[in-house]
């Protein structure tokens, strides 16, 4: 069978395979949300791109959940419930401003047992490695779970990531925990933020000084003061 795909086919099939799991409502908000009729013009083009066998789907979920056709995720899977906690916060960033250099769980150590970020992104021109937290955990499980980002942190490799600019000097991610609890972990070394939301981050920062006192409580390696930028 031959067939020509449209560049937003293509496109949906990349966002598919980068984020894993996504719902129909979301590609209706981010592909299709501008038609007259997005919900319809959105089934018809997943329907069709299912039916030539180029995405994978689970109707375990309302609405249905598209997957990518080698997914090794079971479409019962938990996993999947994953995959959308992290699309949810990409969606949030987008009604700001749209994230770049994304990376679904990110492994910059390039090793297990190193840190493993469910999102890396430079959203409003400052990197953010983000953990979402959907479970609570002990305070000391939290702690060492910074402490591994500590440890990335004085091995000075994170200087040689492919997003790091190559005109300025390196700088090293803020580390947002999403999180309904708020956890008693810190650090000297490295920014930790602590908010429900991306919304509660913006309001957080909302008119804020470039250089708050939390910012300047903080100390960075050579490559200068630890920075956020979200105006």
């Amino acid at each position: 069978m031959s067939f020509r795909l449209s560049q937003r086919d293509k496109d949906i099939i990349a966002f598919i395979d980068q984020f894993r799991a996504v719902d129909r409502d979301s590609f209706v908000d981010l592909f299709f949300k501008h038609l007259k009729s997005p919900v319809n013009a959105c089934n018809s083009v997943m329907v069709r791109l299912y039916r030539l066998g180029l995405i994978e789907r689970t109707q375990q979920y309302s609405p249905t959940v598209y997957l990518p056709v080698d997914a090794k995720i079971k479409k019962n899977s938990q996993k999947i419930l994953h995959f959308l906690s992290i699309l949810d916060v990409y969606k949030q960033m987008c009604t700001y401003s749209v994230p770049k250099h994304v990376i679904v769980e990110d492994k910059p150590m390039g090793r297990k047992g190193g840190i493993e970020p469910d999102l890396f992104c430079i959203f409003k021109g400052s990197p953010f490695w983000v953990e979402i937290q959907r479970n609570q955990y002990s305070e000391q499980k939290m702690q060492d779970k910074i402490n591994l980002y500590e440890e990335f942190f004085f091995s000075d490799e994170w200087k040689a990531l492919q997003w790091q600019p190559e005109d300025r000097v390196p700088i090293f991610p803020s580390v947002i925990l999403i999180t309904p609890v708020r956890y008693a972990v810190s650090s000297n070394h490295i920014r930790i933020i602590q908010v429900a939301n991306i919304h509660e981050l913006m309001e957080k920062y909302k008119g804020a000084p470039k250089q708050t006192k939390e910012v300047s409580s903080r100390t960075a390696s050579s490559s200068g003061r630890i920075k956020i930028n979200l105006k």
